[in-house]
């Protein structure tokens, strides 16, 4: 099924294959441009009507601090009729010097129409090739320990627990809080894997940097 990965910093490209990043992005309706890309609205581009669980918990200004500081790390995929059928978004973030500087999958997200289709991988890739034009010496996640769907597809695409932090994520209705991995995937600027190298030990939320 043709499919178009569209990068808010201003790159499209046709899946398959994937096109290299870079080229001009056309504005679409409701969007607005500074000279240099197109930057279509928030509400446009994860059109807040559709299925997708699009994490609206964080708000609408946490998805525009991402536009604003990480353009290139929001990543949408659209069907041809223009339906969106997924997105990724992150950052790039931590230490050069102490070899920490990497990039981050905020979210991840993918409409349950259009699963089974290899996006959520191809979602990934592009996120790590941008993670490597940047220098980074691996990308991580947090996912919930009980979400063995998503643990085993992370593991599939080359990722590995580093460490477990305790109660990372906050419940509700009285629920106790939830358990994270924080998996890593080693990218080609850390030649020795130090990086996923596991901890022994978990860790909480206020001990990540």
């Amino acid at each position: 099924m043709p499919l178009r990965l569209c990068g808010l910093a201003g790159a499209t490209s046709d899946w398959p294959p994937l096109a290299p990043l870079g080229g001009p992005r056309a504005p679409r309706p409701g969007s607005r441009t500074d000279g240099r890309t197109s930057l279509p609205t928030v509400a446009d581009e994860l059109k807040l009507q559709s299925p997708i669980p699009v994490h609206f918990g964080y708000g609408i200004p946490f998805y525009l601090q991402y536009l604003a500081h990480w353009p290139e790390y929001f990543i949408v995929a659209e069907a041809p009729g223009g339906e969106l059928m997924g997105y990724i978004m992150g950052k790039a973030e931590g230490s050069v010097a102490r070899e920490e500087w990497h990039g981050h999958v905020t979210a991840l997200s993918v409409a349950p129409e259009f699963r089974r289709l290899g996006l959520a991988a191809k979602l990934m890739e592009l996120l790590e090739e941008i993670s490597e034009r940047k220098g980074g010496f691996f990308v991580d996640l947090f996912v919930r320990v009980s979400n063995q769907v998503a643990v085993n597809m992370y593991k599939q695409l080359g990722y590995s627990v580093y460490r477990t932090v305790i109660e990372y994520y906050s419940a509700s209705n009285g629920e106790p809080d939830e358990d994270a991995y924080d998996m890593r995937k080693a990218l080609s600027r850390d030649t020795e894997k130090k990086s996923i190298i596991p901890l022994p030990h978990p860790v909480r939320p206020e001990d990540i940097e």
